[in-house]
């Protein structure tokens, strides 16, 4: 193998590797742009009181829901320390 092939794959790997990560800097990008449009729709759904309301009960509800999954699990743990089923 030559000097010259050398540099020829070298250059080549180079361009490759260039390639390949300018689709992730792009992909990075996109995902950027479009977590930025989610935050500017949620901010101006935060706008209307009547959405936000919803908005804000959904959160609510979720919360309540994970919280009593919680105590459930925990729950069964007392009752599988003291032997119950």
């Amino acid at each position: 193998m030559g000097i010259i092939s050398f540099f020829k794959n070298a250059f080549r790997d180079m361009k490759e590797s260039a390639k390949a990560q300018h689709e992730v800097d792009r992909a990075n990008f996109e995902a950027a742009k479009a977590e930025s449009r989610a935050q500017w729709e949620e901010a101006k759904a935060m706008s209307d009181p009547e959405r936000r309301k919803i908005i804000l009960q959904r959160r609510r509800d979720e919360k309540i829901a994970e919280a009593n999954a919680r105590r459930e699990e925990a729950e069964a743990r007392i009752a599988a320390a003291k032997g119950e089923k």
